[in-house]
């Protein structure tokens, strides 16, 4: 009988990838359109080059810390992207009424949410980055108590 694949391996293995590539593009989108005038656009930058050091540093080391450390810049990417949404639609808040100073509340609120400089709904990415990674390190075997993976998880033939 053929063994079974590791399932959760591979899906660890394809939110990992999902990561890597979203937050190697995005960084890079960052970079390109210069995306560090101010501290506050600096944050996503720093966030990804963080989570991406640790990502590097667990593969050379495969310590349990800098898979802790990972995880740890995951769970600030989606408070991350909030602020991010805020402080975009706020700029395209202000953009709108220089051109239309009379635009009313919800009339206001369109022209910004549609806003394309700054991307309103850009920093969302952060999230889908934030909720892979966290997949990625979902009872990871190298969180486990003792760095194992649990035998209930694991098939009858494994």
């Amino acid at each position: 009988m053929a063994a079974r694949p590791d399932t959760p391996g591979t899906l660890r293995g394809i939110l990992l990838a999902i990561f890597v590539l979203g937050a190697v593009g995005t960084a890079g989108e960052l970079l390109l359109v210069g995306h560090f005038e101010d501290p506050w656009q600096w944050l996503p930058l720093g966030l990804l080059g963080l989570a991406l050091l640790a990502l590097v540093a667990y593969g050379v080391t495969r310590s349990r810390p800098a898979l802790q450390a990972f995880r740890g810049v995951m769970v600030l990417l989606p408070p991350s992207a909030v602020v991010g949404l805020m402080l975009h639609f706020r700029a395209n808040v202000e953009f709108a009424l220089e051109g239309h100073p009379d635009l009313e509340a919800g009339a206001l609120i369109w022209e910004a949410v549609q806003g394309t400089a700054p991307p309103t709904l850009a920093p969302g990415a952060m999230i889908l980055l934030g909720l892979a990674g966290l997949g990625y390190t979902y009872r990871h075997p190298a969180l486990s108590a003792r760095g194992e993976t649990n035998t209930k998880t694991k098939g009858a033939g494994a």
